[in-house]
């Protein structure tokens, strides 16, 4: 799962840091609820940083340790002035499901026909699943930083991730 294969399917050219990012609305669910409305990303902008973590699958052990690891240090992103928007293929009520399971503190957002993994660049052809992909969003609503090969091997994504956002206002 997540292996680099092929990213794009020709829907999208490459996004790179200063571009705006592409706007978008899912639906979502967090631990407590599945959302009645969807999330617009372009909602956000002006009012915080953007963490978008692309996943593979929900319920599959690298996936559930990257969004561990970020909750457990979800304070110093906190501080940081940033909310993380994971996202996957899964629907809103699995996502609910393992959310509520790992007391996920995120809007977990759901992604079915891999719209959005296409257009950010993340979806992998080959394997029908998003790479482990994430994209900061500065408050203006533009790409500040881009991990194509986001690891949850050890802590130097994260680390590298949370200094891309101490880089911003």
């Amino acid at each position: 799962m997540g292996g680099r294969g092929s990213a794009q399917d020709g829907s999208a050219k490459p996004l790179r840091v200063g571009d705006p990012a592409p706007d978008f609305a899912l639906p979502f669910a967090t631990k407590d609820s599945v959302g009645a409305e969807k999330l617009q990303l372009s909602a956000l902008f002006g009012k915080e940083k953007i963490v978008l973590a692309f996943y593979p699958a929900d319920w599959s052990g690298g996936c559930t340790k990257e969004m561990c690891a970020m909750r457990d240090n979800f304070s110093d992103l906190a501080t940081l002035d940033a909310v993380v928007l994971p996202i996957s293929g899964d629907y809103e009520y699995s996502h609910h499901e393992w959310a509520k399971f790992h007391n996920l503190p995120f809007r977990m957002l759901a992604d079915h026909s891999h719209t959005v993994s296409r257009m950010y660049n993340s979806f992998n052809q080959d394997s029908g699943f998003d790479n482990r992909t994430v994209y900061v969003i500065d408050k203006q609503g533009k790409i500040a930083y881009i991990d194509p090969k986001y690891t949850v091997r050890d802590m130097n994504s994260f680390e590298k991730l949370k200094e891309a956002l101490k880089g911003l206002n």
